[in-house]
């Protein structure tokens, strides 16, 4: 028998589901590479104020009176009907018990005949079953899914990483999502287990295909560690709160997303030289200098994975008080009376590292591993215009350093150690997305082929060498520090700076160095003749001119590019021109 409150929420149920009583709303799926929205989870919930608001309450009863699929059939209806408008143009996830999907009443093809009635398509819906929910027969479960899919629709799992079945069920329904359960987003900025873990899903989408979604993004230091490791998509909190409208980004969070991506390509298109602090900083909240110790106990206490604490004053950095230093002091005797009820100033270092925002990564290496041994692990502290702005571990600086340092070895010219063609073009990318002020200069070594067939490969190698030297000596010789060299491929160089003015003088300096120190490589005897006689294309012998070098400029001072491509066309056309004239020359813009 049941008692009375029980009867009142059944009843109340029971008119929920007759009168339709039903809010959804809709939490957008964000991509994390370009901050676009490509879906909508819908979510169901009571209504406001009822004790049934809570999915879990409700679902809870319906099965309770054995009324899941009735209270399925209502929640998707309604979630379709007020998502109509916008699944032409975008996809809608709707949540599915996968004990409902086995039910003789789904597969009767409602869902298609609601989609049908708004002209729509079954490729705009994904179908999220949650992995927390054992499937004890996955065979009968996979030929379920099979036949949804077979008619368009597309299926996610949910929770990954929250249940035990994980593993098997991702073998047996081959979904096109995962989401990964915001129990293994949480502080991924602080764990790197959990980042571990992340990269291993990130991986395995990269080889099957399977896209990811990290769920219950809420710090914007968690969404920089997801973007960093490469998941693609994410959802939660700090992106936007389920809504009954279809809310779009804030211009912080696209900024946030958008930011945090140029910052990765310049990680893997630069070098330690070239990326400042900054761009790997944490926010983490200082504490005041006038901060008690037993305040400082408590933080320390509830923040288990928090090992330092920066201490300011109207602002500024004025110490650094780290874990193990702190519970060293208190743990001595009377350091519990000592130090509890006094300022956090008596326990804290007065001089810790200290930064600014620009200062690059190789600078900052060298000052941390310059510091006494006993702070050598100590947190580094950034600063913008004197005032606190965030810290870094010595562990981030070093797999930072690290990574660059090895994606520059991975991906630079092995003769001459220059970056080649893929960080080349991220070079391009950004100088074109940043449109701040620049000059690309083309190098291109004239009779390079003929040299190499009459010398040989070895004596190639050596013009190569030189030419790469060469570039780099007259950038130094200017003085130009922001810059960036690569090598394209056999003959082909490349020099981004980013002062135009001194594009010319660049030039000239490198025909100067080049014409100087390429005669080196000749006989006296092609020294004084001016030319050596090689094959041409057609294997007829002809006298060739000594290697000269041609420099195609391309600037964006009188036009402005909106791809590579549309870049590299100009670049090609003003190159074509330098290879007319018979010596050493460089065209800027196409002007001679």
């Amino acid at each position: 028998m049941k008692d009375g409150s029980a009867m009142d929420i059944h009843d109340e149920f029971e008119h929920i589901v007759k009168q339709k009583n039903i809010r959804t709303v809709f939490q957008p799926i964000v991509s994390l590479v370009d901050a676009q929205i490509i879906g909508y989870e819908a979510l169901s919930r009571g209504p406001s104020g009822s004790p049934l608001e809570s999915p879990r309450e409700l679902f809870g009863i319906a099965q309770q009176l054995d009324m899941v699929w009735e209270l399925e059939l209502l929640c998707r209806t309604l979630a379709l009907e007020r998502a109509a408008g916008i699944l032409s143009e975008s996809i809608l996830f709707l949540n599915v018990d996968p004990n409902v999907i086995k039910d003789e009443a789904f597969k009767k093809g409602f869902t298609r005949d609601i989609l049908k009635g708004y002209g729509l398509s079954p490729q705009n819906l994904i179908f999220e079953i949650t992995e927390k929910t054992a499937i004890e027969d996955f065979k009968n479960f996979r030929s379920i899914l099979d036949h949804y899919k077979s008619q368009g629709y597309k299926i996610a799992i949910d929770d990954t990483g929250a249940g035990y079945s994980g593993l098997t069920l991702l073998a047996e329904t081959h979904p096109q999502y995962i989401k990964i359960d915001m129990d293994l987003v949480r502080n991924i900025d602080k764990d790197s287990l959990k980042q571990a873990l992340m990269k291993t899903f990130h991986q395995f989408s990269m080889e099957t295909g399977i896209k990811i979604i990290a769920e219950g993004i809420e710090t914007p230091d968690e969404l920089n560690c997801l973007i960093d490791i490469g998941v693609e998509f994410g959802q939660g909190y700090l992106l936007q709160r389920p809504s009954e409208g279809f809310l779009r980004l804030s211009p912080n969070i696209k900024e946030a997303i958008l930011g945090r991506n140029k910052q990765k390509r310049r990680f893997y298109s630069n070098t330690p030289r070239f990326i400042s602090i900054g761009e790997i900083m944490r926010q983490a909240p200082p504490i005041q200098a006038t901060t008690t110790g037993a305040e400082v106990n408590d933080i320390f206490k509830h923040n288990p994975n928090l090992q330092g604490l920066a201490v300011t004053n109207g602002g500024k950095p004025v110490g650094l008080l780290m874990r193990e230093h702190f519970f060293a002091q208190v743990a001595n005797p009377y350091g519990t009376a000592i130090f509890m009820k006094r300022p956090v100033t008596l326990l804290m270092d007065p001089h810790p590292l200290i930064v600014d925002y620009d200062t690059p990564l190789d600078q900052v290496s060298r000052l941390s591993t310059n510091r006494h041994e006993d702070h050598l692990y100590d947190y580094i502290i950034v600063t913008k215009n004197e005032r606190y702005c965030g810290i870094v571990t010595v562990k981030d600086l070093l797999e930072r350093t690290t990574q660059i340092e090895l994606n520059m070895a991975k991906h630079c010219n092995p003769l001459t150690g220059l970056p080649g063609n893929m960080i080349i073009e991220e070079n391009l990318k950004i100088i074109i997305e940043d449109n701040v002020p620049f000059a690309v200069l083309y190098i291109d070594i004239d009779n390079f082929k003929e040299y190499n067939d009459v010398y040989g490969f070895e004596n190639g190698d050596k013009a190569l060498l030189m030419t790469a030297d060469v570039i780099n000596t007259a950038l130094n010789d200017k003085k130009i520090s922001n810059s960036f060299v690569g090598h394209i491929g056999g003959d082909d160089f490349i020099a981004i700076i980013y002062d135009t003015e001194y594009a010319e003088a660049i030039c000239q300096r490198i025909i100067e160095l080049f014409d100087s120190n390429i005669k080196d490589l000749y006989t006296e005897d092609d020294k004084r003749k001016g030319y050596i006689v090689a094959k041409n294309r057609y294997g007829i012998e002809e006298q060739f001119p000594l290697m000269s070098v041609s420099i195609a400029v391309v600037t964006n001072k009188d036009r402005c590019y909106t791809s590579v491509e549309s870049f590299s066309e100009i670049a090609s056309s003003i190159k074509k021109l330098c290879k007319e004239y018979p010596k050493s020359c460089y065209i800027i813009d196409g002007n001679l």
